[in-house]
């Protein structure tokens, strides 16, 4: 089996995005309230992620593709040049973008890191 064979990608769109944190609540925006949850679903851009399932099967692997999937939440949802503080719309739209791949992935591993990420943020 080639490594490219081997590779597995997820698309997420904005449909699928406001989708998931409606029915799911997964990043713990509850905190921050449904109102201001649902009326910025649309803010999160879809973006394509590619990884290997092999990744999965190790502490070290999930750890590595957690952090895969945070870089690339950062550069689809960037902070405006020059800018040392994360607006929270920003925070908002990469935590969507992260939970949104995580629920694709369908990874217990990888959901309850995610889980453990945002109880300490």
């Amino acid at each position: 089996m080639t490594h490219e064979s081997s590779m597995k990608q997820v698309a997420v769109s904005r449909p699928k995005i406001t989708l998931l944190m409606v029915l799911c609540g997964v990043v713990g925006l509850a905190a921050s309230g449904a109102v201001s949850a649902a009326s910025s679903q649309d803010d999160a851009p879809g973006f394509s992620f590619k990884y290997s399932p092999e990744m999965l099967t190790t502490d070290a692997g999930v750890h590595a593709l957690y952090n895969r999937i945070v870089r690339a939440a950062e550069g689809v949802c960037p902070v405006s040049t020059g800018s040392h503080v994360i607006p929270s719309g920003v925070k908002e739209c990469r935590a969507k973008a992260v939970a949104s791949v995580v629920h694709q992935i369908n990874s217990p591993r990888l959901a309850a890191l995610l889980a453990d990420n945002s109880k300490s943020s």
